[in-house]
């Protein structure tokens, strides 16, 4: 038996292949999760799926096959599905709940497992906690099940099902998919080697707007790239852009729950941008109205179009875990962090790259203009707007005492000042956020799922940003080289 050190971060369970992601380890976690589930009726349904990642098919079956020996049937995706597509199915399969076989936005050298509860949103922290007492459960009594995959199918444990019918008929309720597809919009899709391959162009084709599609054949290395859509990672989408011609690119990461947005004059839109004209979309030209909830690390534009639209806005950790449970408690109309994960009344509450891309589609049929004119816009009503985040990656084997000697820091010495600024308020829950005034903050925060320390920075212009930066590294003794990105 394997003696693994299994803990969930902001999203599930991720590890390196092969070394902390190996099968022994995925059916130690898929018995924790037919344990968590054993008080449940035995005649309800489990959906695994699973990435374009090395192997996800066959982790997928490790994990339906452990399931179907506990007696679980299961729905067992039969090709590789954005995470949200998964969590459809179980919305709409009324199942008790999902693995998902994904590692998301990670280098490729990761894989992972999500668990999706009956309502097709990430793990509570609650949940999150029984699951990781299943895990130890498991580990110290030494017991997994499993049974071959030819006797779970004989047995009608297992069911292959195609996930893209169920999830095509939940995109048509949430967005107008005849307006974009009559609209003659030139699209190009960036799906970075990963599971949302093919759902824009399959979704919009039959009238006369165009999709190009860029990085969609299965790639489980991601041709090198870093399947994360930020700047550096889309530099083959940003040279096709320069040539001219497209209206809007959609960029989406491995498991295309998050998304990249560039304009149509090939310009790169930040995520806390693109929360903003998220927003004011759904509430200017939708006229929704009600509870909008975003991580630590989103936009306080967000708070400013809150007040223009009478929305009460929250502030949470990072995370779905944390932010689709107060969506549900709320009705939240809006779910949104820094990662370019967004998530939208009347679906669940989850992250949706696609259907965020789509929403970006409907702005501009819907205002008919084009999108670099309605940033210029939203820009005007929100006030000037700048930010950037630098990622600083340590050795797996360092990063824990990396993380320890900075909580040890903040805690013992706190700040008062960022270079010359003085800090007028903090937050320590997730991570060490520190306030200069209402236009500008900065924050360090450790990575839940890589080796990753990342430093955030919002001001109102570009050269403010690099100084709050750089004063703030400078405070924090970061030393370095770093990647910078927004």
């Amino acid at each position: 038996m394997a003696t693994p050190e299994i803990s969930f971060g902001t999203d599930g369970w991720r590890g390196v292949v092969a070394d902390d992601f190996t099968y022994a380890n995925v059916r130690v976690v898929s018995q924790a999760v037919a344990q968590y589930l054993e008080t449940q009726p035995k005649s309800e349904k489990v959906v695994v799926g699973h990435d374009t990642r090395y192997c996800g098919e066959l982790f997928a079956e490790e994990v339906a096959r452990v399931l179907a020996a506990n007696g679980r049937p299961v729905l067992l995706l039969d090709r590789p599905a954005p995470t949200q597509a998964a969590a459809w199915m179980v919305v709409a399969a009324r199942a008790l709940g999902g693995v998902v076989v994904t590692a998301s936005h990670n280098p490729p050298e990761f894989n992972g497992l999500k668990y999706k509860p009956d309502y097709g949103g990430s793990a509570s922290p609650d949940i999150v906690a029984r699951l990781e007492e299943e895990v130890h459960r498991v580990i110290a009594d030494d017991l997994v099940r499993t049974m071959s995959m030819e006797e779970a199918l004989a047995l009608g444990l297992v069911e292959k099902i195609d996930p893209r019918p169920a999830y095509a008929e939940q995109i048509g309720r949430l967005v107008d998919l005849g307006a974009i597809r009559a609209a003659g919009l030139h699209i190009l899709h960036d799906a970075m080697y990963g599971s949302g391959a093919g759902y824009i162009k399959e979704l919009l084709e039959g009238g006369t707007t165009r999709v190009d599609q860029l990085h969609c054949e299965r790639n489980p290395g991601f041709g090198g790239m870093h399947p994360e859509p930020i700047p550096g990672n889309l530099g083959q989408a940003a040279q096709l852009l320069e040539q001219g011609g497209f209206d809007l690119c959609i960029a989406n990461d491995g498991d295309a729950d998050r998304v990249g947005i560039f304009d149509d004059e090939g310009s790169f839109i930040d995520q806390l941008e693109v929360a903003t004209l998220l927003l004011w979309h759904l509430c200017e030209n939708r006229g929704w109205r009600g509870p909008v909830v975003r991580s630590i690390t989103m936009t306080r534009r967000l708070d400013i179009l809150g007040q223009r639209y009478s929305c009460a806005v929250e502030e949470l950790p990072v995370g779905f875990k944390y932010l689709g449970p107060r969506m549900r408690e709320l009705d939240a109309i809006f779910g949104a962090e820094e990662s370019g994960g967004f998530g939208f009344r009347g679906h669940i509450p989850e992250r949706d790259g696609i259907l965020s891309g789509l929403i970006f589609a409907e702005m501009i049929v819907q205002t008919g203009r084009p999108l670099s004119e309605i940033r210029r816009q939203v820009a005007e009503l929100v006030g000037p707007h700048a930010y950037a985040r630098r990622d600083h990656r340590f050795q797996r084997d360092a990063y824990p005492s990396a993380r320890e000697r900075l909580l040890h820091r903040m805690e013992t010495q706190p700040l008062e000042r960022v270079g010359a600024e003085t800090i007028t308020s903090t937050r320590s829950d997730d991570g060490y956020k520190y306030w200069m005034g209402e236009d500008s903050w900065v924050l360090v925060r450790m990575s839940g799922t890589e080796p990753l320390m990342r430093v955030y920075c919002e001001s109102t212009d570009p050269a403010r940003v690099k100084q709050l930066l750089d004063d703030f590294e400078a405070e924090l003794g970061v030393i370095g080289d770093s990647e910078q990105h927004g």
